[in-house]
């Protein structure tokens, strides 16, 4: 009883995406894909198509298996606690919902066809993390190593096929870059806020 009392839901964003995308996934094998397919995979469709405009997040939640959940959660569990006590769940949550919209954007306009996971996010918080503790005016090297290595691996594996979409890495990770280098350069949030 005592060790219940100690644990905490230490990181209400990170922790929450991720028992939805549990959920999702087990909504998904329950309807068969249906679930999946209608509204946690964006791909092509009209702009009068209302469930398009959920799929242009939803496809972050949604999970082909549990091998792909578990492949991105590892990932979003091991960074995003660290990430929202560096940030604060708000803007974390904000962080994450552009790279899952502006992924799925990208992706309709430039491929026809389908998207679904939460890479875009993992990348994201990957180059993310990689640019924390920066000081303002200063780039770390790590960072620029991290780009090369994460980012310069996706651009070489988009030339091979696969079911791997490296333009969701791409973008998550330069969402990432792009954040970090922002709020560093703007003295941007350095201590925890919850929110």
């Amino acid at each position: 009883m005592k060790l219940l009392k100690r644990i905490h839901y230490n990181a209400p964003v990170t922790l929450t995406f991720a028992l939805i995308c549990l959920v999702v996934l087990g909504l998904n094998k329950l309807t068969g894909g249906w679930t999946n397919l209608h509204l946690f995979m964006t791909y092509r469709s009209r702009l009068t198509d209302p469930l398009m405009y959920i799929r242009l997040f939803g496809h972050a939640i949604g999970h082909a298996s549990w091998e792909h959940l578990v492949g991105n959660m590892l990932y979003i569990l091991m960074l995003g606690p660290i990430l929202e006590e560096k940030y604060g769940s708000k803007l974390i949550l904000e962080m994450m919902a552009i790279t899952a919209v502006l992924t799925g954007i990208i992706f309709n306009l430039l491929f026809d066809g389908r998207l679904l996971g939460a890479s875009g996010i993992v990348f994201m918080f990957i180059i993310l993390a990689s640019v924390t503790n920066a000081e303002k005016g200063r780039i770390p090297i790590t960072f620029i190593l991290i780009c090369i290595l994460y980012l310069g691996n996706e651009f070489i594996n988009a030339f091979h096929k696969d079911n791997i979409s490296q333009l969701a890495h791409i973008i998550g990770g330069s969402l990432g870059g792009f954040f970090g280098l922002f709020l560093v350069a703007t003295g941007g949030i350095r201590e925890k806020k919850n929110s």
